[in-house]
Order: C-alpha cells, then structure tokens, then sequence
C-alpha cells in the first residue's frame, strides 16, 4: 500500500511555522533559523499567502542588494504555491515536487493548513517504503 501525506503527517507531527506578510524578511530569517527550517508558510490572516524559503532569500534578497531588516516578506515571497491534501499519496508529492523544482509542499484541507511536508520527509518515506519491499522479496526468495 502506497503511504499518503496523511501518514507522513503522522510520523514528523502537523506543525508548521508561519509568518505574515508584512513581517520582515530579517524576522522570517531569524525564526527559521532558530526552528532549523529551510521554508515558512507566510498566512495572511489564517490563509495560505505563500511560502518563503532559503532559496527565495538568496535570489530575491542577496543577488538584488536588498535588505532582509527593511523587505517585507511578501516582496519576496513565492505567491504560487502547490500543496496537497491527505489522502495524496508519496508518488505524487514526488512529481509535483519534481516536475515544479520545489522542496516544500503545504498540506491543505478545505482551504485550511494542516501540515508541511518537504522533499526530505518524500525521501525518507520512499526509501523505507523500498526497504520494506526489499525485505519481502528476500524472504519469498529464502523462504
């Protein structure tokens, strides 16, 4: 059976950071710092505004000259964001977040944010998704 977002929410917890719009760039930095996070969902009064990552920091920011003390978030945000319900399954978060190049995709149900899940937590279910196939083969085959 295909593991769902849904089961990876399960394993790493719903959590998610988050910044509004208006908050500074520099704020935004600060938090994932401290967190450990590569990406902030930025909400807008409770909904999904966009989402702000390294990537977006080094591109938007330190390419531009910018400053991180006195740009808001939304500036340099990315508005366009590709997220997922529940029930979706490893393999297709995996194309999405191939076929668009993103590393974070935000988990929403009747337009409300109930998870993250990131190109780590992809990984990690496919590869112990492989092992336990791997496992199965070599005790049909020993067996």
């Amino acid at each position: 059976m295909q593991k769902t977002v849904d089961h990876l929410l399960a394993a790493k917890g719903r959590d998610v950071w988050s910044i509004a719009p208006d908050a500074t760039v520099f704020e935004a930095l600060r938090l994932m710092a401290d967190e450990g996070i590569g990406a902030i969902v930025v909400l807008d009064e409770g909904r999904l505004a966009g989402i702000l990552s390294e990537r977006d920091y080094a591109r938007k920011v330190s390419l531009h000259d910018r400053g991180s003390r006195d740009t808001p978030v939304r500036d340099i945000m990315t508005g366009r964001v590709f997220t997922v319900r529940r029930d979706q399954t490893v393999t297709e978060c995996m194309t999405l977040m191939t076929d668009h190049h993103i590393r974070h995709l935000p988990v929403v149900e009747d337009d409300v944010l109930v998870g993250l899940v990131s190109i780590g937590d992809i990984v990690k279910a496919v590869i112990s998704e492989q092992a336990f196939l791997i496992a199965q083969l070599e005790s049909y085959i020993t067996g």
